[in-house]
């Protein structure tokens, strides 16, 4: 498995904001700026699949993974690996967030998934991460 990157941010919003906002699957190109469109065949609910299209890339096939008060992991079947987005979220002794997220790869072609994805999914992460902390904040849509 390799990692192609890393983000964190603190936040005044409840945690409760940001699953909220995870689990309005159709507002994700919202905050997400490589995000065309997504679309949930069923409830957030670990399990749960539905098909997402990057902005000049394929649909792509995803699962909800894992589900939890403080987890949220979505799983994109790509051919011959599987890119995995690890989102923790922790309340702070402000009735804030603290959120983290990572990205990894994994299977026999995330090398070459890597060279096709990795840079960009690197140079977006804390940009997204942070336009997602802005509409968890106020609820304002935030195009990138």
């Amino acid at each position: 498995m390799m990692t192609l990157g890393n983000a964190r941010i603190t936040s005044a919003a409840a945690p409760a904001a940001f699953f909220a906002r995870w689990a309005d699957i159709a507002t994700w190109p919202e905050w997400n700026a490589d995000t065309e469109w997504v679309r949930l065949d069923g409830p957030f609910a670990t399990g749960s699949t539905g098909v997402l299209k990057p902005k000049g890339g394929p649909r792509t096939k995803f699962v909800i993974a894992e589900l939890s008060d403080s987890e949220f992991t979505d799983v994109s079947l790509l051919l011959g690996a599987r890119l995995t987005f690890h989102h923790l979220i922790g309340a702070t002794p402000d009735g804030g967030s603290e959120v983290r997220v990572a990205v990894t790869l994994a299977g026999p072609l995330a090398r070459v998934w890597n060279l096709i994805l990795g840079k960009g999914i690197k140079e977006s992460l804390q940009r997204d991460l942070e336009a997602l902390q802005v509409v968890a904040e106020t609820g304002s849509e935030v195009r990138a």
